[in-house]
């Protein structure tokens, strides 16, 4: 009795799954496991099998769009397929010159250096990035003044990829040097689909084909949100009913979490509150809507604003945010005559 007690105890330490444990455990290995963007997958299937039989490296990549869509995935994938290690690092983690050259002069011939947000690498690291990119070779300026001398470091011949959800941040002369340039976009639900249902596999999770389509139709096309909300609804079927994920214990979940029928969460309909109420539909600019709700301008901007200009649901104009009939009627249930005129005319 006591054995069985100590085994349940939910005091009793036990090492803790965290958040980047499960998304590694979730990511796929191949580009045969790597559900949607087909057109894209495609494209890298030639580009690693010409690269193979060449035996040379693969062009070097970038890779944008919005968060959570598979672009870190995408890179270790091309690692995988290469058959070549992979190194990680992030555009502010690079802060010196130094720092690169750690990075680039520890490869080998082949290997792939990911970057992400390459858009927030320092303007002087970056300029040692063009030649490491085009001539693999740094030039290295040692010593100051009279007795400065440049020395030049040759550098295996390895592949470069970078992610970055600000593709417009990126200088012209550097996304210039990139080979294969390919935009990672939303996924439908029924990718979405078959994303949840693959990890509700994976983590031994029960779900109908009901449940899973439910968060799949409220995961804002991203499968990072789709396994995030997963978990969460698995929490709440636990507790709440007998653990199977079924379509009623979903809604009920989604619904406590303050997710809608499209995804959107409490920030979302902040922000269009925010426009459609106290600016009476817009125009009104970025940093009054994030002043307003609390939120920083790079966040609305990069984080939610992608998705709900993916709805319909705002227009950027030169004068700022404006809803539209879709915000409203989403919000709202309908759109109100008296207030059409200002919302396209700019409330002149």
């Amino acid at each position: 009795m006591n054995d069985k007690r100590k085994k349940t105890d939910p005091l009793e330490p036990r090492k803790q799954i965290d958040d980047a444990e499960l998304e590694e455990k979730l990511r796929p290995a191949r580009l045969e496991e790597f559900v949607g963007q087909a057109t894209l997958k495609e494209k890298f299937s030639v580009y690693i099998e010409a690269a193979r039989q060449r035996g040379e490296a693969l062009d070097h990549a970038l890779l944008y769009g919005p968060p959570g869509l598979g672009k870190t995935t995408l890179a270790h994938i091309i690692a995988n397929e290469m058959g070549t290690n992979i190194r990680v690092s992030a555009g502010p983690a690079i802060e010196r010159p130094g720092d690169l050259v750690g990075l680039l002069t520890g490869l080998s011939q082949g290997d792939i250096l990911f970057i992400d947000e390459v858009h927030r690498l320092p303007k002087a690291v970056e300029e040692y990035l063009y030649a490491a990119m085009e001539d693999f070779a740094l030039d290295i300026i040692i010593d100051k003044g009279p007795a400065a001398r440049t020395v030049r470091l040759t550098l295996p011949h390895f592949t470069l990829v970078c992610a970055t959800t600000r593709a417009g941040l990126i200088t012209a002369p550097l996304r210039s040097r990139f080979g294969v340039v390919e935009r990672l976009d939303y996924y439908p639900p029924d990718e979405l689909f078959l994303i949840v249902e693959r990890s509700a596999r994976i983590l031994e999770i029960e779900a109908d084909d009901e449940g899973s389509r439910e968060i799949a139709e409220r995961s804002r096309g991203t499968p990072r949100i789709a396994n995030r909300l997963l978990r969460r609804v698995r929490d709440f079927a636990q507790v709440k009913a007998d653990g199977v994920i079924t379509a009623v214990e979903a809604r009920n979940a989604l619904d406590m979490l303050q997710i809608d029928n499209l995804g959107l969460d409490e920030m979302d309909r902040r922000i269009l509150s925010t426009i459609i109420d106290k600016y009476n539909g817009g125009p009104v600019g970025l940093g009054t809507i994030a002043a307003v709700i609390g939120e920083d301008e790079g966040t609305i901007e990069s984080v939610y604003e992608p998705y709900l200009l993916q709805l319909g649901f705002i227009d950027r104009t030169p004068k700022g945010r404006k809803a539209t009939r879709g915000a409203y009627e989403h919000l709202k249930g309908e759109f109100p005559q008296k207030t059409q005129g200002e919302l396209f005319d700019g409330g002149e």
